[in-house]
């Protein structure tokens, strides 16, 4: 088994995505990459605690790919946004692929430059690629959250 962890946003629609994926074994919605022991969705959504929402997934790599889970990530948000996607504004929704191995992060360097070079953007990428830190898990309610609602995405 392997791990993942991608913000692309509100943590909600993100999850849902890589729920559905075969090969994805769980997946936990919460908060990485900021200064705070435990944070909870209050304090990172003052956008003062440099976390970012993100989903923390498990997956077996001989179902799918790291590389796979990588283009599910580009073809999902806008990577050109700063610190936004979509109505959501503030550095907790950037966009950003936190790696826990060095091929991860070879990966989604090689990827992102893919995405550069394609030409899909006309605005530059700002999505950063850095190691991965401690995950907190969000609040229980929002694990799921889209789900439990009968909803496949976060905006109308």
């Amino acid at each position: 088994m392997a791990e993942a962890t991608f913000g692309a946003g509100c943590f909600w629609g993100v999850e849902e995505l890589f729920r559905k994926v075969d090969g994805v074994l769980s997946t936990a919605v919460g908060y990485m990459g900021g200064t705070k022991e435990n944070p909870t969705y209050e304090e990172v959504c003052t956008d003062k605690t440099g976390h970012a929402e993100v989903v923390h997934l498990e997956y077996d790599p001989s179902v799918v790919s790291y590389e796979r889970l990588l283009e599910l990530f580009w073809e999902n948000h806008n990577p050109t946004t700063l610190n936004r996607q979509g109505p959501d504004i503030g550095t907790q929704y950037r966009s950003v692929i936190f790696y826990h191995t060095p091929e991860q992060k070879e990966s989604a360097e090689q990827s992102k430059q893919a995405l550069e070079a394609s030409g899909k953007w006309k605005d530059p990428i700002v999505t950063r690629i850095e190691p991965a830190t401690t995950f907190y898990r969000a609040e229980e309610y929002h694990q799921r959250y889209l789900q439990k609602r009968g909803q496949s995405s976060c905006h109308i």
